[in-house]
């Protein structure tokens, strides 16, 4: 039998390609709301990021999420993510 392939996806930050498990994912819901999906199956758009606030501010600075999901996004939804990923990292 072979080896069952592992998802990978590249971080939107740092734009290493880690495996699907290790990363966070970031949604923009058909509703165009966006938030962090933690358990990766919610319904939207998709973009990952690695659960450390370097890759979060890199994302930040680079337009990541902009990009990923064709839009501007808000300070306050950048703020309401910062949060999130600093009470991953305790």
């Amino acid at each position: 039998m072979g080896m069952k392939k592992i998802p990978q996806r590249q971080c939107i930050g740092c734009g290493e390609m880690k495996s699907k498990k290790e990363m966070i994912r970031v949604i923009k819901t058909p509703e165009g709301e966006i938030m962090m999906d933690a358990t990766g199956k919610k319904n939207g758009r998709g973009a990952y990021i690695c659960p450390s606030r370097e890759c979060l501010k890199k994302a930040i600075k680079s337009k990541g999420l902009e990009r990923s999901f064709k839009m501007s996004i808000p300070s306050d939804i950048y703020e309401a993510l910062t949060k999130e990923m600093e009470n991953i990292d305790k």
